[in-house]
C-alpha cells in the first residue's frame, strides 16, 4: 500500500544498535538503484546498558555519542535522525481483526483509513508504547487472502494486525539517551524484526521462518510469513549470561572468561575435549603462571547446558504462541551469541528444524568484520528505514504533534497509507 517506497531517493539514512554488549552506528546511502551502501560504521563496547536496559544514562549516552560520531568521520556526514532498535521493555505481540461497513459499494481509500483507525484505537496500551501496527491482510465480506481491497466492491471491510508493543519506561530511557546526544529517533523497530529485513530472503519470509536473534543480554524471536513478521518474543537470557556461567564455574574474572568462551567454546563436546588442555587465570592472580590448566570438556559442560536451556525455552515459546508449525522447519539464527561453534548443530537437534546462520545480505559495503550475524540487527534498521523513507519524519518520538489519541491515529496513519 505505500506508494512511497517507489520514488526515487538518494539520502544519508543512519542506523543505531544499542546492545547489551556493543553499540553499533551504521550510516548508508542509496545509490542510484536504489540499493543501500554503507558509508560511516562505529562500534564499540556498551556501557551504561544491561540486559538491554538502560542502567547508566550518562555512560550509555557516552557510548552513543562516540559510537555515532565515529560513524559520521568514516562516513564524512553529519546525522541527526536515527532509526533505533529495542530489545528491553518485554515487546509483546497480539493480532487484531476489525471490521467496518463500507460507505459505498466500492471500497475507497477512507474506508482502508477507517478500518486502520479503528483497530489502532483498540491497541492504546497504558503504560506501554507501540512499536509496530503492520497490516497482514483484509477481508471483504468474509471473503479472506486480499492484500488491496481498494476499487473492489463489497458490504463489510476487515483487516488482520500485528501490533507490538513495549514497556514505556524503558523505550522512553533509551529515547533520552539518544537525545542527550542530540539525536532525533526516527522510529523504534523491535531487533528480530530488523534482523530479518537484513538476513532473510523472499522465499523465506513467504513459506514461513523462525528468526531467532541471540544477543548478549536477551534472546529475540521472530516468526515471518506471507512476506510479513506475524509474532514477536524476547528472553532474558543472552550469550553475557553464558559468560558469567564460565566465569563462576571456572573462577575467572569476566573479560577472561568471554575470551574464554570465544576462543575455546563449543555448544556440542568432542572425544578431543577432555584431551584438550587450557589456561585459565584465577580471580585475584596476575602472574600468567599461576593459571589453572583444565580440560576444554570443562568449558563445553558449562557452555552447552546454558544454550540449551535457552533454545527449550525458545520451543517453549513458539508451540505455546501456536505460530511454530506456520513458521514451518527453517530457522535463521543471528546475533553475535549465535557464532558460538556447534550452536547451530544443537538448534537443529533441540528444534527438530533445518537451521542455518544469517548474515546482512540487503546492504553493500561492509567491511568484513561487521558483516557477520553480530550485525544483522543494524543492517536491518537500515533497510527498514529504506522501506519506510518517505513517513520516517513522520515518526519522530516523543515529538509534540504527536501526544495524544488523535495525534498518534494520525501519525500512524501517515506512516501506513
Amino acid at each position: 500500500m505505500n506508494k512511497a517506497l517507489t520514488k526515487p531517493w538518494n539520502g544519508v539514512i543512519a542506523a543505531l544498535d544499542v546492545g547489551s554488549t556493543k553499540c553499533c552506528c551504521f550510516i548508508a546511502q542509496a545509490d542510484g538503484g536504489g540499493h543501500l551502501r554503507v558509508i560511516g560504521i562505529g562500534y564499540q563496547e556498551s556501557k551504561g546498558v544491561r540486559g538491554g536496559l538502560i542502567v547508566d544514562m550518562d555512560a550509555a549516552e557516552a557510548t552513543i555519542v562516540n559510537t555515532v560520531s565515529a560513524a559520521e568521520q568514516m562516513a564524512g556526514e553529519t546525522v541527526r535522525h536515527v532509526v533505533l532498535n529495542v530489545t528491553s521493555g518485554r515487546p509483546l505481540s497480539q493480532s487484531i481483526h476489525v471490521e467496518v461497513e463500507i460507505a459505498s459499494p466500492e471500497v475507497a481509500d477512507n474506508d482502508v483509513r477507517r478500518a486502520l483507525a479503528q483497530g489502532r484505537s483498540l491497541c492504546d496500551p497504558n503504560d506501554r508504547e507501540l512499536l509496530h501496527f503492520i497490516p497482514l491482510g483484509y477481508t471483504l465480506d468474509g471473503n479472506r487472502g486480499i492484500r488491496d481491497p481498494r476499487g473492489m466492491f463489497g458490504r463489510r471491510l476487515g483487516v488482520d494486525m500485528h501490533v507490538i508493543t513495549a514497556d514505556s519506561g524503558p523505550v522512553r530511557n533509551l529515547a533520552t539517551c539518544a537525545a542527550r546526544g542530540h539525536l532525533d529517533i526516527d522510529a523504534f523497530v523491535v531487533s528480530p524484526y530488523a534482523a530479518g529485513l537484513s538476513t532473510l530472503v523472499e522465499d523465506e519470509t513467504d513459506l514461513g521462518v523462525t528468526l531467532i536473534d541471540l544477543g548478549g543480554g536477551s534472546t529475540s524471536i521472530a516468526v515471518f510469513y506471507d512476506g510479513s513478521v506475524i509474532f514477536t518474543d524476547s528472553l532474558p537470557i543472552g550469550g553475557g549470561h553464558v559468560t558469567s556461567d564460565v566465569a563462576r564455574g571456572l573462577s575467572t574474572p569476566l573479560p577472561h572468561a568471554e575470551r574464554l568462551k570465544t576462543l575455546y567454546g563449543s555448544c556440542l563436546s568432542q572425544q578431543s575435549d577432555q584431551r584438550d588442555v587450557i589456561d585459565v587465570p584465577p580471580i585475584g592472580e596476575d602472574d600468567p603462571a599461576s593459571a589453572n590448566h583444565v580440560p576444554k570438556s570443562i568449558l563445553v559442560g558449562i557452555i552447552q547446558p546454558r544454550i540449551e536451556e535457552t533454545l527449550e525455552l525458545v520451543r517453549q515459546r513458539l508451540e505455546a504462541s501456536g505460530f511454530d508449525r506456520v513458521a514451518g522447519r527453517r530457522v535463521v539464527l543471528t546475533g553475535g551469541a549465535s557464532q558460538l561453534q556447534g550452536l547451530r548443530e544443537l538448534a537443529q537437534l533441540v528444534l527438530d528444524k533445518q537451521v542455518r546462520m544469517g548474515r546482512p545480505v540487503r546492504v553493500t559495503g561492509l567491511a568484513d568484520a561487521v558483516s557477520g550475524p553480530a550485525f544483522a540487527t543494524c543492517a536491518g534498521l537500515l533497510a527498514y528505514a529504506h522501506q519506510n523513507r518517505a513517513e520516517l519524519p513522520s515518526q519522530s518520538f516523543m515529538r509534540p504533534e504527536q501526544t495524544g489519541m488523535l495525534g498518534r491515529v494520525g501519525s500512524w496513519l501517515r506512516e501506513h497509507l
